[in-house]
């Protein structure tokens, strides 16, 4: 379901408080535009034929740019890159739960569901199947800051979702409507639906605003950084997700007037299983999410993208599909209106859950303390920092040298310190000469990945290692030092051999000589910091003095001194300082 803006206040607040006014009001948002819908219905009788002139295959133009416009907002806001980045197993038993929960228990119990409450009411069941095949991309994301759940998780599961839909829909569209009741033996009164016809429908309605959204993400992001992104572009664009929801619900009302009159009760008969299936995903979710050993904040994170779903592709396949003045657009849009104030009570449940099931993350978020670091265990010794550190090795291409230190420095670092490489021109692989190099000392580089520098890698690095790249190698704003190594790409095998034993000497000098200031060094801090007051002084230096910006911008980044380095720190970092500066809670 999507929205327009993020809650900027503290967990301490309470939710309906940290919902922005939009939020807050959606179900009366939605409740004023059926009657409005209505009332236009009843003004101008033949409204539906004047609709029907303009049609883009089974959908009137105007509802169709309501639903283009309501997708687009949402899926610029997805990030997808986010799919291929984190590996560690406690993220693969996330998304595998996830991806049963999503594609294999929602669609299922949503079909049960249907048949048992909706047996005689061919078009509301089918309605509600067809929302129950739409994950949610968008309005969890609101769930998961209420409920303090896991930002980054809860953003890498709404990426899998929304790549997964295009993928997916369309054939358990098929499979829930059509061959599962025939297999079963149930009564589907003659319905039937192919799946070209659900198939046509996702590509147009979700097809087209995915690869907008995509495409301006990425674009927006090259331009103007993922900050500068996230933090203002996305609140001016996100407004017309809602615009887009209100419109096609005042057009889909205006048709549907007569039917909805007559038959009040109907909106309750498809409420009632919807009530029942947000109840049943997120206590499947909060079950899931123990029985993997995930925290309170991943696991609230699954549980609310299990629960959600996203309406807006189930209004646009249901119109599509089945027509403006169908009952099952009439199921889609009642979605929404149950949705918001069902899942605002599941946010306090969630928080209840919280208080009694993870009394530990409890106390330390009233404390303030830093977040716990997902996989790699602090340092055994109590006299070391207890953050995690980051090494960045940079080469132009990120094919060679620094995927070469990389991997060594990871075999031989201790755990409280982490690799990563990146070049500033990418290439597509490592280069093979290279693969075959490291295979030969037991690395495997195969499935090596070249990366583009970004700015939030080149803030985050305690220590910087340039190879070779001269001119071309950009700032890195930490410890820098250059190891003069040759390019390996178009050396023979003796030679790139030589190159390996090189760095690999250059990383054990490293360690042997630097670890301790590595350990030590707060420069990326720092810079962290002095990049991130210009923008908090901006927004907030009408209302606080520079002692409580500067202070409280200090306390929050501390926090993600040991987050990854392909973290969003300095957008999360500015929300949080927002969040906490607002609420009275900075020190």
């Amino acid at each position: 379901m999507a929205t327009v803006t993020e809650p900027t206040a503290s967990a301490d607040q309470p939710v309906l408080q940290r919902l922005s006014t939009l939020d807050r009001f959606l179900p009366v948002w939605i409740l004023l535009a059926m009657a409005v819908g209505l009332g236009l219905g009843a003004a101008i009788p033949s409204i539906n034929d004047g609709l029907d002139e303009l049609r883009i295959g089974t959908v009137s133009l105007p509802i169709a740019v309501g639903l283009l416009l309501m997708m687009y907002p949402v899926l610029a806001k997805v990030r997808y890159g986010d799919v291929a980045r984190d590996r560690s197993p406690e993220t693969a038993k996330l998304l595998g739960a996830s991806l049963v929960l999503n594609w294999i228990v929602g669609p299922a119990l949503m079909f049960a569901l249907a048949w048992i409450f909706l047996a005689d009411q061919p078009e509301f069941r089918t309605g509600l199947i067809i929302v129950g095949l739409a994950r949610c991309i968008a309005m969890v994301l609101i769930w998961s800051d209420l409920s303090c759940a896991d930002r980054e998780s809860t953003a890498l599961l709404v990426a899998i979702n929304s790549v997964f839909q295009i993928v997916a829909y369309s054939v358990l569209g098929w499979f829930y409507l059509t061959a599962l009741p025939d297999l079963l033996g149930l009564d589907s009164q003659g319905f039937s639906i192919g799946i070209w016809e659900v198939a046509r429908t996702v590509l147009i309605f979700l097809g087209i605003p995915l690869v907008a959204g995509a495409l301006t993400r990425h674009i927006g992001v090259r331009r103007m950084g993922e900050e500068a992104y996230e933090t203002r572009f996305l609140p001016r664009i996100g407004p017309f997700a809602l615009y887009g929801l209100l419109f096609t619900i005042v057009m889909l009302f205006a048709i549907q007037g007569d039917a909805i009159t007559s038959e009040p009760l109907d909106v309750v008969r498809i409420a009632l299983p919807l009530l029942v299936y947000f109840a049943v995903m997120f206590s499947a979710g909060l079950a899931a999410g123990r029985l993997i050993g995930a925290t309170y904040a991943r696991t609230a994170s699954l549980a609310f993208t299990a629960a959600g779903n996203n309406f807006e592709l189930a209004i646009a396949v249901a119109v599509g599909v089945f027509g403006a003045t169908s009952g099952q657009a009439l199921a889609g849009v009642v979605g929404p209106l149950i949705e918001v104030p069902v899942l605002v009570g599941l946010v306090y449940v969630a928080l209840w859950i919280r208080r009694r099931w993870y009394p530990a993350e409890e106390t330390a978020a009233r404390r303030g303390d830093p977040p716990t670091p997902r996989a790699d265990p602090r340092p055994s010794d109590p006299t070391e920092d207890p953050f995690m550190r980051h090494v960045l090795f940079v080469c132009n291409h990120n094919a060679g040298r620094s995927q070469i230190a990389q991997a060594f420095f990871d075999r031989l670092a201790p755990d409280d310190v982490r690799a990563e490489s990146a070049g500033t021109q990418p290439a597509k692989a490592v280069w093979p000469v290279v693969v075959q190099a490291m295979a030969e000392v037991g690395i495997d580089l195969s499935a090596g990945k070249p990366t583009k520098l970004t700015t939030e890698m080149q803030l985050h690095a305690d220590w910087a290692v340039t190879m070779g790249c001269g001119d071309a190698c950009p700032f890195v704003p930490a410890m820098v030092q250059e190891w003069d190594v040759k390019d390996p790409s178009t050396l023979p095998i003796e030679r790139v051999r030589e190159i390996r034993d090189q760095i690999e000497g250059h990383v054990k000098d490293l360690l042997d000589q630097h670890l301790n200031e590595i350990r030590t060094d707060r420069t990326a801090h720092q810079l962290r910091l002095e990049r991130l007051l210009p923008a908090v002084r901006k927004d907030l230096g009408d209302r606080f003095s520079e002692h409580q910006i500067r202070a409280c911008s200090d306390q929050v980044l501390a926090g993600y001194d040991d987050a990854t380095v392909r973290g969003h720190v300095m957008t999360i970092a500015h929300r949080d300082v927002t969040e906490c500066l607002t609420a009275g809670n900075c020190a």
